[in-house]
């Protein structure tokens, strides 16, 4: 078992809400859990570029942000990239790395998502490398390779002396969108637990504690079930997130089912 933090709980709202639309969201969410003490609970939202100079300047502490991407360079001749230097102008927190879309979708590779990450790091954000299985893995049983595929090249190079400040989202590619179906409880706890194993594998002499979130089609139907397994460290939410009412009623539903673990 892994030892005690917080609960992170967390959306990336892709390529959805306009500047406004984020804001009126932010500032829903930030007064509906303003009364939670962050000595117990993390929430951040990672919305999409054009929003994050204004949400920056409403951030009082309540909410963490992050960034959907980010380039390994700090400048130079790569038009349409956002640089590091230019995300620490906004005082942000997070950079999401690796999500299924950038990988699937625009080729990404787990070579570059390493130098990725060793920028976000270098850099002093918080790395959050998502990783995750095709339904085509499933089928060939190579989940779970895959899995460690991704971890071992992703941290490639990752010094134990930043691990404070890397996070792993879990998400079955299968599971994510419109038409992902979620895993079962029993799944994602078996897979977490590889995940767990490879960590350790990867700095294995370091009381290991990087926190193992699990997004793909989380909702409040299965978010208690979800919460509970073992080494579930915290939920990395779509559109079942993306009413702040919503995103309410799950951080509470879960909130005191992981105080209690």
């Amino acid at each position: 078992m892994k030892p005690a933090r917080k609960l992170l709980i967390g959306s990336n709202l892709k390529m959805y809400k306009t500047i406004v639309e984020t804001m009126v969201y932010l500032t829903q969410l930030q007064k509906l859990t303003t009364d939670l003490s962050r000595d117990d609970i993390s929430v951040f939202i990672i919305p999409s570029y054009t929003s994050l100079p204004a949400a920056s300047k409403i951030m009082g502490g309540v909410l963490q942000l992050g960034a959907q991407n980010m380039s390994w360079e700090e400048s130079g001749q790569f038009t349409g990239e956002i640089s590091p230097v230019m995300l620490k102008e906004l005082n942000l927190d997070i950079v999401e790395i690796g999500h299924s879309e950038r990988r699937h979708v625009f080729g990404e590779t787990d070579q570059d998502e390493n130098k990725k990450v060793l920028a976000a790091l270098n850099h002093g954000f918080t790395a959050l490398l998502c990783i995750g299985e095709t339904a085509s893995d499933t089928e060939l049983g190579i989940s779970v390779e895959k899995l460690r595929i991704q971890l071992k090249v992703g941290l490639r190079g990752v010094h134990a002396d930043l691990i404070d400040h890397l996070w792993i989202a879990y998400e079955p590619v299968w599971a994510i969108g419109v038409n992902g179906v979620p895993a079962s409880p029993e799944y994602a706890s078996n897979m977490h637990a590889k995940i767990h194993e490879t960590l350790v594998e990867i700095f294995p002499e370091h009381n290991n504690n990087i926190p193992i979130l699990y997004g793909g089609s989380v909702t409040q139907q299965n978010c208690n079930e979800l919460i509970v397994q073992p080494f579930i460290d915290g939920l990395f939410i779509g559109r079942a997130a993306w009413n702040a009412d919503d995103m309410n009623a799950i951080i509470r539903k879960v909130l005191p089912l992981w105080q209690k673990k």
